[in-house]
């Protein structure tokens, strides 16, 4: 089980995008790291391929963050908070914040 998740809201703590927030797309966890929505676009060139249709141009797209600089963003307190594992009444385990709270409850 991993401390970020596909589908949390996290919250970029570090590097050029310090402060930015948004939605975990893909983790890639044998590069330590995650592709996060709306976060550190790159504008990139590419070349007309005749054969699939694809027009020439520049194009925008998200480029993976390391999970090091992410924290998952805790509504309840409008900020990113720390995440720890716990162990439920059923023996299961699930992320939960620091406070207790778990994570992804509404």
């Amino acid at each position: 089980m991993q401390k970020i998740c596909k589908g949390d809201e996290v919250v970029v703590i570090a590097g050029k995008n310090k402060g930015q927030r948004g939605r975990v797309l893909k983790v890639l966890p044998q590069d330590d790291k995650a592709l996060v929505e709306n976060v550190n676009t790159v504008k990139k060139a590419v070349r007309p391929d005749p054969n699939t249709n694809r027009e020439g141009g520049i194009i925008e797209q998200e480029r993976p963050l390391a999970v090091s600089n992410l924290m998952v963003y805790n509504p309840a307190t409008g900020k990113g908070e720390r995440v720890v594992f716990k162990i439920g009444e059923d023996g299961a385990r699930f992320r939960a914040f620091k406070d207790g709270s778990r994570v992804g409850s509404k």
